[in-house]
Order: C-alpha cells, then structure tokens, then sequence
C-alpha cells in the first residue's frame, strides 16, 4: 500500500513537472510556481539555482553582478490579434525578496529586463544594476527596457530615496521613479513596502501597447493584488521591444562592506499575449533562515549595547531629559491625540539632518521624516517664535484644521512644542509643491490634462472649505507653491500657517493681514478682514498662474506686464486669451478647457468682489455644469488697485510692508513675500508672531 502511494505520488509529481515544461515551451507565456528547479535558465555571474528551488542572483558578498534569463526569445513583432499589427504588449509576476547582510545594510538592487541580448559582460556592479557602465548608461544602443527595485540613493543616478522602484529606459537613470509602497484594498490607502526588509514581495508589471499603458503593482506576500498601481505612465516602448527580446533579471551589489544583500527570485511567469498566471504562494520554494553565526554576532552586539547603555545611563538620562524636553501646559491634554512627542518627531527625521530638508523659507524649515513603528511617511515643519501670546488659541485652531478630511487637502496629523519652537506634522506629498514642476528646468512638463486635474481638485478642496464643513476655512493664501502633488500627481491644498475659521452664522474679523503679492484680493487694502471672496481671487490667480506657466506678480516684467492677470485680461479684450497659455504646453491643450480656465481666472480675479463667482459657482463652470458669465471688459487694472506707495519699492524688495499705505488705518499691516525669484516659495513669516495675531 505504502509503495503504491509512493508511485501514485511519483506519477502524479512527472506530470507536474511535464506540464510546467510545455508551459516553459510556449512561445508567448511561461510559469515558474514551484521554484527553478527544472529551469534551463540562462545564468551568468553569481546567479545559481540552489537545490530548494530558488533562483539567487547574488549572495553578500561585494562588486557583484548576476543574470538570469529565460533562455528562448520572445517575438514582440508577433501580433496576437485580427489586426496583423505588433502590439508589444506583456504582462508578468514574480516574487523576489532582498535580504540584506550580516550588519543589516543593504545594496545595491535588483531589476526585470526585457533586453535585446543576453550578453551584459560589460556592465557594473554597485549603481549600475549590472545592466550599464559608467560610459554606456543611457546609450540609445544598449536596446532595453528595466523596472529597477534600488534599495541605494545614488545621487549621481537623481534617486529620490534607498527604496524606490524606477522604469529604466537604454540606462540606470530612470525616467521615472517612485517610493516602495502598496495600495491596502481593506484600508483603501496607500501602505509603505521596504524592500530591503528580507521579506517575499509580489511584482506585476503589466504594459498595454495599444495604449501606451505601463502599470507597476507591489504587494508583500500572501497578499491579494491590489486595485491600484504603485505606478501607472503612459510611455511608448516600441522602440525598445523590437523583433526578439529577452527577459530576465539583473542585479548587483556595492563596492563597500554593508552595501550587499542576498536578492532572491521564488517564481516567476509571465505572458506575451495576455495576463500573466497568477503564483500560488504554497507552492513558492521558502527563503533560507538566518544562520546561527549571524544570530551570535546579533547577539554579542546587543549584549555589548546593553553593557555600554548601563555604563552611560546616569549621564545620558539627563542629557536626553534636555534633549527632548518640551512646552506642555494643562489646556494641552484635551488635544492629547493630536500631539506628538518631540523624541518621535527627532527620531523619525534623523535628528533634523540637512539631508531630510525638503525646503525653507521665513517661517522656518521643512524636513522629510519617516514615523517609527508605522513607518508612515510625514513633513515636519518648524516655525520659531518669541512669543506665547495667544499659543492657546492658536493650538486650537491647529487642531481644529487636523480635523478637515478631503482627499484634495494636505492633512495635518498633529503638532509639538518645544522650547522657542513649533512643529507641524502634515503627511508627506511624494510630488513636491506645484510650482516646482511648473517652474522647474530639471524636471518633466506638466501636460494640460494633468494641470487640469489639479485645478478641479483645489477647486474641491477650496469648496470643502467654503461650503461643507462646520465652520467656514478661509485658507488666505492659495497659490502653486501651497499646492502639492501625491505619488500620482494628484493636487492637494495645504500649508494652513495663515488660515482662519469661524461659525457659519458668524463673521471673521482681523485686524493684521497676511498674504502673497499677486494672489492677494486690492480689496483688503480698504475693507482691512478675509472673506471667502478674497480666497476666490487668490484662486484665480492660480488658474492663471498654472495655465500661464508664470508668476502672477513679477517685479522685474514691464511695468504693464507685472500682474498676470492684467497681461491676461489685454489678450482677452483682444479675442486672442490662449496666447498667453504656457508656451511649454506648445499647444498642446484641449482650447476650450484652456479659454474656460483663463476666462475663469479673470472673473474670479476681478477687482470688485461683488462681480467674482463663489467657488460652488466656479466648480459649477469646471466640471462643465454651468456656462461662463460675460466677462466686462472695463476692468480695472490691478496695478490701479495698488497704493503707488507700494509699487514705488516693489523692484527693490521682495519683501513689501504695507504698512505705510496711505489708505491703511494706524496699527495695521499687511505683510507680503513677493516669492520671485526663489527656488522654492514659501511663506515669509519672521516669527510666530504674525501668525498668532490673526484674527485676534
């Protein structure tokens, strides 16, 4: 009985195996479920098939290269379809896991190929994937296409951060590029993925060349296919998958002790004419366990930290008590939740290292961080003040702000306190701010549809404000730079440094006044307090600012030219509005949406605020349910708007006080940041100061 189970099992396992091998032959699909086993792959380098299954291209050692292929090519010119013509489309699975070395670091990385040789004997290790070198990277001749999954910021290869995924185009130098996450269907939010964790991770990567479509899904293991993409582009490889191709995968690892890691493939299928078959985790070969010499050196080092800890800790108790020592008051509990710990905020951002600012401006400085235990990705900013006068209010108002949910507003987790020092936590924006794509020279163009995108979504965000919640958000100062961009360019408002609430039924009163020159309404010269008008004109000069591609205040323009919108309102009065779209865009808009967002632009940007639409009504005209109004052509210029006094310094100073103007009662001011000619526009508060008398 035994020995017929045996041959039953026998039986059953050859024809698995000759069933895997005709799917091995196919000449459009392939599977590897099972492991590598019975793979006639094409290795070269470190790579080996160990005698569990698993593919392992490199083991811990430096200067590694390693490749492996599938050893037929694929005929991409082959068409599947009536139409006789290639499409060039596939889609592929796999698995890898990348285990980092004994002293737990990492590198450099591994990539899925499709390239039109095999033979990558001149390529090098570390930043080069072992798909380049130094003097063929980015070579039209090098003919392949690569997603690279880096565990390494190289800075000479532009890498945003050591765990990124890239799309490599002919080199390393990806063209685009995006941290490791994954999309939680239960949560319905994006979740952070490390790659180096030394955990299986599911790849699939799916290009549809009739649309020019290229998704990149990650998941971790035993985990379903997520709804969304880490990474959706348009992007035109034909020029790459031409006649027969290879796939396969390279890696590499670095120069130095502690820049190499083991990187492993546990299956692998793919489809040259279809969706690639889905892996059965059950059957996946099991990553090796962690060796026992590795377990005691682990071991001896903690041992060793913990002696050292007990030799120090008299002296470090009260050095870290002062090193994170914070402002906390009874009136601060009810807020408990929204606050956070200076040590964590210290901890998640590298002890406020150079290397995690993101940017700086008057009020103070931003920096990257990453929140330890749930590794969420944050921003931290940190304003400085002199004073505690109204911090209680303030703090409220903080608070409350950390209470707004619209997928198109930047939200703010929480705040701390420290010493002569604020901290403002807000999630982190992947993008960056919009003015650095729309005016950068290093960066891709925004295309219309994208901008479009963005303006309707502010729109939604600014309505949210107005209109839906329980107190009316006045935000004071929309603009590109307070715009930011997530990790699929979807525009979101933030920075509430100068935001006001109150009660619907209620009225804002100020008595000093903040904003940006050029997006702020002529009207709070006169009237002295916000209102949702003065929010609707900064909105316009947005619009402008976006479909021009320009400042809407520019000192160092013609006298005529300094304000955007009066350049805008001359071409409309002369029938000819889109001349003045963003030459970057070189034509390339839909000219109704163009016409539609200018003309908008003007209405709302109109001097007199009894003549500017709401925003329900601006959101009405974008999504295409209302007509535009007649736009008057008697508009005033909004230079006239401004006291001479003002304009007199404006080509000497980026900075205006308004506090000298004529038609201003004593004791108020206004105070303005030109934000020309600065690489990054921030607001230019000086202290906390200006911030706390808002509205007080």
């Amino acid at each position: 009985m035994a020995a017929a189970f045996t041959s039953f099992h026998l039986w059953l396992f050859s024809c698995l195996a000759l069933v895997s091998m005709a799917k091995a032959q196919d000449p459009d699909q392939f599977i590897f479920t099972n492991g590598f086993r019975r793979a006639n792959l094409h290795l070269d380098g470190s790579a080996e098939i160990r005698s569990s299954g698993l593919l392992r291209l490199t083991n811990s050692s430096v200067l590694q290269t390693a490749h492996a292929f599938y050893p037929s090519p694929i005929n991409f010119n082959h068409s599947s379809s009536s139409t006789s013509l290639p499409s060039y489309s596939f889609s592929t699975n796999f698995v890898i896991a990348i285990v980092p070395g004994p002293n737990e670091a990492s590198g450099h990385g591994l990539a899925f190929v499709i390239a039109e040789s095999m033979d990558f004997s001149q390529a090098a290790a570390v930043q080069y994937l072992g798909l380049v070198n130094e003097a063929t990277n980015g070579n039209s001749s090098n003919q392949f296409f690569a997603v690279e999954f880096d565990t390494v910021s190289s800075i000479d290869m532009g890498d945003i951060d050591g765990d990124h995924v890239g799309i490599d185009l002919n080199g390393v130098r990806s063209n685009i590029q995006v941290t490791a996450e994954y999309f939680s269907n239960e949560e319905r939010m994006n979740t952070s993925l490390d790659l180096k964790a030394g955990h299986p991770i599911q790849v699939w990567i799916d290009y549809d060349g009739r649309d020019q479509q290229l998704n990149v899904t990650l998941a971790p293991e035993n985990t379903p296919k997520p709804n969304r993409p880490l990474l959706s582009t348009t992007i035109d490889l034909s020029d790459i998958l031409m006649g027969t191709m290879y796939v396969g995968f390279s890696a590499a690892t670095g120069s130095r002790q502690g820049t190499s890691s083991s990187h492993y493939i546990l299956g692998w299928s793919f489809n040259r004419s279809g969706e690639a078959q889905s892996l059965d985790f059950s059957q996946l070969p099991k990553l090796p366990k962690i060796s026992g010499g590795r377990n005691k050196v682990r071991l001896i080092s903690i041992l060793a930290a913990v002696v050292l800890l007990l030799i120090i800790i008299g002296a470090a108790y009260v050095y870290r008590r002062k090193k994170y020592e914070e402002v906390r008051e009874d009136w601060e509990k009810e807020y408990g939740p929204q606050r956070f710990s200076y040590k964590t905020l210290y901890i998640a951002t590298k002890g406020f290292k150079d290397k995690q600012l993101l940017g700086f401006g008057g009020f103070g400085k931003v920096y990257k961080g990453k929140l330890p235990y749930t590794n969420e990705q944050i921003a931290v900013k940190k304003v400085s003040h002199k004073s505690d006068q109204g911090m209680k209010e303030f703090v409220s108002e903080i608070v409350s702000m950390g209470r707004l949910r619209h997928k198109n507003l930047v939200r703010l987790l929480g705040y701390c306190r420290r010493k002569k020092e604020l901290l403002l936590v807000y999630e982190l924006m992947e993008n960056g701010s919009l003015e650095k794509l729309l005016f950068s020279v290093n960066r891709p163009t925004l295309n219309w549809f994208q901008r479009f995108e963005i303006i309707r979504g502010v729109a939604s965000a600014l309505l949210y404000l107005h209109e839906e919640g329980e107190q009316v958000v006045l935000h004071r100062d929309i603009k590109a730079s307070n715009v930011l961009l997530d990790s699929t360019l979807n525009g979101r408002l933030g920075d509430f440094g100068l935001a006001r609430l109150y009660d619907r039924d209620g009225d804002p009163q100020t008595t000093r006044l903040v904003g940006t020159l050029g997006y702020m309404d002529p009207e709070l010269t006169r009237i002295g307090r916000a209102t949702k008008a003065s929010d609707v004109f900064s909105f316009g000069a947005f619009l402008l600012e976006v479909a021009c591609g320009r400042k809407p205040f520019d000192p160092n323009k013609p006298p005529e030219d300094i304000f955007l919108v009066d350049v805008v309102n001359r071409s409309f009065k002369r029938d000819a509005i889109v001349d003045v779209s963003d030459p970057k865009l070189q034509g390339n808009y839909v000219v109704e949406e163009m016409e539609k967002v200018l003309k908008l632009g003007l209405l709302c940007s109109n001097t007199k605020s009894d003549f500017r639409p709401t925003i329900k009504e601006v959101v009405q005209y974008l999504e295409g349910n209302a007509n535009l109004p007649d736009i008057p052509l008697d508009s005033n210029s909004i230079a006239q708007n401004i006291p001479s006094s003002i304009l007199e310094t404006l080509p000497q100073s980026a900075e205006i006080n308004m506090s000298t103007a004529n038609n201003l009662s004593s004791g108020s001011m206004i105070s303005f940041s030109s934000s020309v000619g600065k690489g990054l526009s921030l607001n230019s508060l000086s202290s906390i100061d200006s911030v706390l008398h808002i509205g007080r």
